[in-house]
Order: C-alpha cells, then sequence, then structure tokens
C-alpha cells in the first residue's frame, strides 16, 4: 500500500493495517509497546493493549498510581509502537499525552469483565508485593465487597490518549529494503494537515 502511493491520511492507513492484523496476528494485535521517561530523563517500555482509537489519538487504560501512570501525569510525552511480525508491519508513534474524560474511563471500566474489574481494586500496581498470597487476599477482600452490583471505577484508575505528532509505518521490502512513510504535524489536535516524507530503509 504504501509502497505505491501516499495516502493524505495516516488514519486511513493505520485503519487497513490494523483490520489485516486482526485476520492475521495470531496474538493481541492491539498489544503495542509503551515508553515513557521519568524525571531524570531515563526512558522505561512495557506492552498496553490499545483500546480505542480515533483522529484525536490512540487510548489505553491503566493504574495512575503505576509507575508508567505516575510518569505519564508528569512528563505528558510519550511513544507507541505496534509490531505485527504475521504481516511484516509495524507502526511507529510519538506525541502528546492527555487523560480521557470521567465518562470515557466510566464506559470502558463497566465493559471489562467482573474480575478485572475487581483487579483493579485489588493491584497496587507497580508497588512490592510480598508474595502471591497477598495479591489473592487483596482479590478475595474486594471479591467480597462488590460481590453483587455494581463494581464502581477506582478514582485511581482510567486511561491516557497518545495524541500524535509524528507516525511512522514500516514495511517489509526484500534485501531489507524496507518501506518506510513517516506523517508529522507541529499540532497534535491537527485538523488533518499532515506532512508526509519517505525514509531511506
Amino acid at each position: 500500500m504504501i509502497r505505491d502511493n501516499t495516502p493524505s491520511d495516516p488514519y486511513d492507513v493505520f485503519d487497513a493495517w490494523l483490520k489485516e492484523a486482526e485476520e492475521k496476528e495470531l496474538n493481541d494485535p492491539t498489544a503495542m509497546s509503551l515508553s515513557t521517561v521519568d524525571a531524570s530523563g531515563m526512558p522505561s517500555s512495557r506492552m498496553v493493549l490499545l483500546k480505542d482509537w480515533d483522529q484525536q489519538g490512540f487510548v489505553f487504560y491503566t493504574n495512575y498510581e503505576s509507575r508508567k501512570g505516575e510518569q505519564l501525569l508528569a512528563h505528558p510525552k510519550a511513544a507507541l509502537m505496534f509490531h505485527w511480525k504475521s504481516v511484516r508491519r509495524s507502526v511507529r508513534i510519538e506525541g502528546l499525552v492527555e487523560q480521557v474524560t470521567p465518562e470515557e474511563a466510566d464506559e470502558y471500566f463497566a465493559s471489562r469483565p467482573k474480575q478485572s474489574q475487581i483487579g483493579a481494586w485489588a493491584s497496587d500496581q507497580s508497588r512490592p508485593l510480598e508474595g502471591r498470597f497477598e495479591l489473592e487476599k487483596r482479590v478475595a477482600k474486594y471479591a467480597a465487597k462488590y460481590g453483587l452490583g455494581k463494581v464502581p471505577r477506582p478514582p485511581h484508575w482510567s486511561g491516557f490518549r497518545v495524541c500524535p505528532l509524528r507516525i511512522e509505518f514500516w514495511q517489509d521490502g526484500p534485501f531489507r529494503l524496507h518501506d518506510r512513510l513517516v506523517y508529522s504535524t507541529d499540532d497534535a489536535k491537527q485538523s488533518g494537515q499532515w506532512n508526509t516524507e519517505r525514509l531511506f530503509p
């Protein structure tokens, strides 16, 4: 696709690529690497799942008191990377980060399985754990507390949206002559105006 033409909208490319990955990728086509930085500028990466996306950005959910949550609240910039080995493609995204609205977080939290909702209460994510039994006790505690009725969203659990300033599409080519197409903008809330350029592999 990107070898033969340059689509004007990177979201059209992403949509097509994600749909193909969802058909061919064996495990978690929505899995993406999330990179953040701490106060010293030290980067940190981990895998998260894409839960929503549109032309405003790419959304995932987490514990705001986790390491990544604290880093993003203090330094709201991030990089994402999708790698779909089955289709020999990857997408790299760099941008500014904002919090989703409480209404968005409530709606997504309500859609999760009840055990996942309870797990959000039980896990002090990223903090020291004495042993598995401690976690199991906390799960049992909140399962009993919220055994009947609706599980409320924890106040420390919500989502982030990465608003892209740069999106790079990479497609495998023979003899390592890969295709790389970059879209960039100076405005994370841009109105559809993207600069495009191709890069040497």
